[in-house]
């Protein structure tokens, strides 16, 4: 989830944001998938929260200052890039002549797709000239020469579709495990876990690492975060208490803890930016 902070307040959105719901052929591996472009060259500030999402981004313009739990420097520059896990705040910084298409893996679906170890990915910026990959290169290229998104989203689908095709899925164990804590919203024990997969937490640790990019405690967190801030948003009523014991949080005070983990501020500041 996205805060944006524009420096004109009061005046039209200075972006357009195009959203293409991905094919039954990307289920599993691909959430959503985004075209993004500026509209008013002026500053524009976002900040995204920590979620269980490995984008790739194809840049057309300016490339973003992006800082990883902290505001970026001048050096912190992408263009064309990808990002595994991160459990923190992302910082965003443009100038209005940002203009690209995003695509959101699952983790499951970020390991099939880019044929690495996850934790090559995780907790950086990893431009794309730095992976080398020649399918990434000509995916690259042939949305650039496209002129609109309908054209763009098409050659996402078909282009991402087979090499998602033939790619190696993650381990059947790793892939329970994941969908698991995600559909429990971090509610299952590691340890359950390790024993439902008759492996050691440090083995399914390790297998985590490779396939998903952070430890299984780490996506535990995520998902609970994740699972909150959605009950925030939907039930705005709600006390942050009530919020705390609905996702097994040991109290309002360690929703407050992993608040400021996650997204840097605090629930009340959270629900004001983002809710």
């Amino acid at each position: 989830m996205a805060s944006f902070d524009a420096d004109t307040p009061g005046s039209p959105a200075p972006y357009e944001i195009v959203r293409h719901r991905p094919s039954a052929a990307l289920a599993g591996s691909v959430l959503r998938i985004t075209g993004y472009r500026e509209t008013a060259r002026s500053p524009i500030r976002q900040t995204e929260t920590a979620s269980l999402v490995v984008p790739l981004i194809i840049s057309f313009g300016a490339p973003f200052a992006i800082g990883l739990g902290r505001a970026p420097g001048d050096d912190n520059r992408f263009a064309s890039f990808t990002a595994g896990l991160f459990g923190g705040p992302v910082h965003i910084r443009s100038h209005g002549e940002a203009h690209c298409l995003q695509i959101d893996f699952t983790p499951p679906g970020a390991y099939r797709f880019f044929g690495l170890p996850m934790y090559l990915l995780a907790d950086r910026m990893v431009p794309l000239d730095d992976l080398a990959d020649a399918d990434l290169a000509t995916l690259r290229q042939a949305l650039g020469e496209a002129s609109d998104w309908p054209t763009r989203f098409a050659l996402v689908e078909r282009l991402v579709g087979a090499r998602l095709a033939r790619g190696k899925a993650a381990s059947p164990a790793v892939a329970w495990a994941y969908e698991s804590l995600v559909a429990t919203g971090g509610g299952i024990a590691i340890a359950r876990l390790a024993d439902r997969l008759d492996c050691s937490r440090k083995h399914l640790a390790a297998r985590f690492r490779d396939e998903v990019g952070a430890a299984p405690k780490t996506v535990a967190r995520i998902a609970r975060f994740n699972r909150a801030t959605d009950i925030a948003r939907a039930e705005k009523t709600s006390g942050w208490a009530d919020v705390a014991a609905a996702c097994g949080y040991a109290d309002q005070a360690h929703l407050v803890r992993e608040f400021n983990d996650f997204a840097g501020l605090t629930p009340t500041a959270w629900r004001a930016a983002f809710g």
